[in-house]
């Protein structure tokens, strides 16, 4: 189980391959990315889907790690999709929950060792976001800014636009005292400073990994990810600082409980991406 969830709990950037595209697992595998998602959804036309999973089949059962993205529960081909996952120790990502009871069902048909990652992309699922994240068994929440945008009517690249949806996935995650969550895709592929701008502003708001379309896009999102030389001076100091104190003094500022533990979080953080 441990080895199964820790790559996952601080992934920075996980990067989608094609199901059906078997011959590129081991590139996406060797990107750099911090996971790698095998998709059965919507990258994979329907009269493919049966070779793709097939294709994921035989990476996981060869020692292949990834997360599968299965298609939603409301399409023909969920129960196919889970039953290929039935007998494999494996992490799914859900598209389209929109209610606990989604995952309860999914993990019965998984092995008992399996975790999910809930893709919240609809306005019912950011409305009922706390419970999905509550669910026993979940790992970490993924955000869909795409789907979301189409349902609502607006641009999913807006990212001010889906600020508050971004926002509840966040405190979602917080209250149901899992690892912060990641954050949806950038579809311009070839702008990274469209990239650099979404990665920045899902970072302000308590995201700590990201979706990627494309392995280029990968470097960019590690490093937005990644706690800076500044951040890291800034912990190690408030640490100094304390000196098993409860509260001090840094720089003008008080350091108390709250920032010291933020501190203490950015550190392992930082030692998680080195080991």
């Amino acid at each position: 189980m441990v080895s199964l969830q820790a790559p996952i709990v601080r992934a920075r950037s996980l990067l989608f391959v094609p199901g059906h595209r078997p011959e590129r697992f081991e590139k996406a595998a060797m990107s750099g990315a911090d996971g790698i998602v095998l998709d059965i959804e919507d990258a994979v036309g329907p009269e493919v889907k049966p070779t793709a999973r097939q294709n994921i089949r035989r990476w996981l059962l060869g020692g292949g790690t990834g997360i599968v993205r299965i298609n939603s529960e409301d399409t023909p081909w969920y129960e196919d999709d889970v039953e290929a996952l039935s007998d494999i120790s494996c992490a799914v990502l859900l598209p389209k929950v929109i209610a606990p009871e989604q995952i309860t069902r999914l993990q019965q048909g998984l092995t008992a060792d399996s975790c999910v990652l809930p893709l919240i992309e609809t306005a019912s699922g950011v409305l009922r976001a706390q419970e999905i994240c509550a669910v026993p068994g979940v790992v970490r929440a993924v955000f869909g800014n795409a789907d979301l945008g189409r349902e609502l009517g607006i641009d999913h690249a807006d990212i001010y636009a889906l600020t508050y949806a971004r926002s509840v996935v966040v405190f979602a995650s917080a209250a149901s005292e899992l690892p912060p969550p990641v954050d949806g895709v950038t579809t311009a592929l070839a702008d990274e400073k469209k990239l650099v701008i979404d990665a920045e502003h899902a970072a302000s708001l308590g995201f700590t990994g990201k979706l990627c379309l494309h392995p280029r896009q990968v470097a960019v999102v590690n490093e937005t990810f990644t706690p800076s030389a500044e951040d890291l001076e800034w912990a190690r100091g408030v640490i100094t600082a304390v000196n098993g104190s409860s509260v001090a003094a840094k720089d003008g500022h008080v350091v108390g409980k709250p920032i010291v533990e933020r501190a203490q979080r950015l550190l392992s953080r930082a030692e998680g991406f080195m080991s």
